[in-house]
């Protein structure tokens, strides 16, 4: 087998957003939910057993969405200077064999 060398000369950077923007929606549920827990908790606490659950509910769905949105956000930004640099100074050579299929 022989490697073959490929080099990444740029990113789509809408591409790159659209992924960060999942990984982002991914990272801002795990967050949301313990803050959630963590706000239901306290409205419990304090009296408030609805308002403790709305509030909870409320912060899981505002820091996915932000997650996704930031995330989107985030992606297109690296993904823009990421081809400024390249621009500049070359692509990133990667070595790269092809694996055969057995059987």
């Amino acid at each position: 087998m022989t490697a073959q060398t490929y080099v990444i000369r740029q990113f789509d950077i809408v591409s790159v957003g659209k992924f960060f923007a999942i990984f982002g929606l991914v990272w801002g549920f795990i967050a949301g939910f313990f803050a959630a827990a963590g706000v239901s908790s306290m409205g419990t606490v304090m009296g408030f057993h609805g308002l403790g659950f709305a509030g909870g509910f409320i912060v899981l769905c505002v820091t996915t969405i932000l997650g996704g949105i930031f995330g989107f956000i985030g992606g297109a930004i690296v993904a823009f200077i990421y081809n400024i640099v390249l621009g500049a100074i070359g692509g990133i050579e990667m070595d790269m064999d092809i694996k055969e299929k057995s059987g």
